[in-house]
């Protein structure tokens, strides 16, 4: 099972990204896990510079700004693990 991690404080647009994951999972009918990160030292440990980000497999693959569905379905696909 794939394991995505959304990395941030809370604000609405990790929110955005939270949901995107999840839509992106679903839209894919695949099995992930979205895991919600909010502890700013697991994000420094992680090399988190900038929120919303979003690890999947654990390897932070996207930083800064509101991941679109599109983006997170490509990345899911491309990597072809489900």
């Amino acid at each position: 099972m794939r394991r995505i991690e959304v990395f941030g404080t809370g604000c609405p647009k990790c929110r955005a990204v939270v949901r995107n994951a999840e839509l992106a999972v679903a839209e894919l009918g695949m099995e992930a896990e979205v895991v919600k990160v909010d502890d700013l030292a697991q994000m420094a440990v992680r090399g988190v510079m900038m929120t919303p980000a979003v690890a999947i497999d654990g390897k932070v693959i996207f930083s800064g700004h509101i991941v679109p569905v599109a983006e997170i379905k490509r990345y899911l696909e491309e990597t072809g693990r489900s």
